[in-house]
C-alpha cells in the first residue's frame, strides 16, 4: 500500500560500500497506522494452521493468490535489503519471482521464512538467484540473511540482516548464513 511520496538521492562510492542515501518523505500514514497494518499482516500469517509452502509467486501470469498476498509482502520487503547492497551506479536489481518458500514454526511469536527469490538484474537482464532468511516479529527488526549465486558473478556472500518493517525498511549490516 502507498505510505507516502518519498525522494531519494543515492551516491555510489568508488570503493565496495553500501551507497549513501538521503531520503525525505512526506507521509500519508502515521507510525500507529504502519504498525497496525505489519499487526494484520502478521495475524494473517500466525493464523494458518500449517506451517506455508508455495512455489512461483507470482505464477507465469503474474497472479499472486490472495492468501499468499502476506508472504510476497515479506519477500518484497526481504528483498529489498539485498537488492539495496547488490546495486550499484550502473546496475540495479526487481525481485521477479518467490521461486520457493518455506515457512519455520518457532515457538517465540517470531515468524520465520526460507525463500529461494529471483533478481532481475538491469541493464544486463541476468536473473540472480538469491537464498534468504528472514525472520519478523511486528515491533522489531525485520532480519534477513541471504546468499546469491549467478553464472557470470559467481556466488556473492550475503548481508546479515535488515531492520524495519513490512511497510517500511532501512538497512544494517549483520552475519551471513
Amino acid at each position: 500500500e502507498d505510505t507516502g511520496s518519498c525522494l531519494a538521492t543515492v551516491l555510489y562510492p568508488k570503493k565496495k560500500s553500501p551507497p549513501v542515501v538521503s531520503i525525505k518523505c512526506s507521509q500519508t500514514k502515521d507510525k500507529k497506522e504502519i504498525q497496525e497494518e505489519d499487526k494484520r499482516l502478521y495475524q494473517r500469517i500466525r493464523h494458518q494452521t500449517k506451517p506455508i509452502t508455495a512455489n512461483n509467486i507470482p505464477d507465469s501470469y503474474g497472479n499472486i493468490e490472495p492468501a499468499l498476498e502476506p508472504v510476497w509482502a515479506l519477500a518484497v520487503a526481504g528483498s529489498s535489503s539485498i537488492m539495496w547492497e547488490k546495486s550499484t551506479e550502473t546496475l540495479g536489481y526487481f525481485l521477479a519471482q518467490v521461486k520457493a518458500v518455506k515457512q519455520w514454526l518457532r515457538k517465540d511469536g517470531f515468524i520465520e521464512f526460507d525463500y529461494t527469490v529471483l533478481l532481475h538484474e538491469i541493464p544486463t537482464q541476468e536473473i540472480i538467484s538469491c537464498h534468504m532468511r528472514l525472520t519478523w516479529l511486528p515491533g522489531h527488526p525485520l532480519k534477513v540473511k541471504h546468499f546469491c549465486a549467478s553464472a557470470s558473478h559467481g556466488p556473492d556472500e550475503g548481508s546479515g540482516a535488515e531492520s524495519g518493517s513490512a511497510a517500511g525498511a532501512s538497512a544494517e549490516k549483520g552475519a551471513s548464513f
